[in-house]
């Protein structure tokens, strides 16, 4: 079997919203959803082969890192097949889109997740 990335574990502020914002935009499902680590909540959200866990650590202090800090997460790339029906959905979720490139091969935008997330969106339609 070839080695395949299936989960990406990010803290987040509330998990919550963050699902319900994903879940929206992306049509994605919540796999699960359970107590965590250090007393606080994971949801697991996505498709049947991949996803992503959002993990609340009960620390609201922690300090805030940026993609400049090593290993720090730049941004999250998803894959859609109709690029112009989710960045309808990012900006009737209040979320503003930028940078869109159309190179080859395919065509992407960006958006942020109130705690700062960037997600990258990319169609090779």
């Amino acid at each position: 079997m070839q080695p395949t990335l299936e989960h990406i574990n990010i803290t987040v502020t509330n998990t919550d919203v963050t699902a319900a914002i994903l879940a929206k935009i992306f049509n994605w499902k919540i796999r699960w959803a359970g107590a965590a680590k250090d007393d606080d909540k994971t949801i697991h959200l996505g498709t049947d082969n991949t996803y992503l866990a959002l993990y609340r650590h009960a620390d609201k202090h922690l300090e805030n890192m940026t993609n400049k800090t090593i290993s720090s997460l730049n941004h999250i790339g998803i894959q859609v097949d109709d690029i112009n029906a989710i960045e309808t959905k990012v900006k009737a979720a209040g979320l503003m889109p930028y940078n869109h490139g159309d190179y080859e091969p395919g065509k992407r935008f960006y958006f942020n997740l109130e705690e700062g997330l960037e997600i990258e969106v990319v169609s090779y339609q």
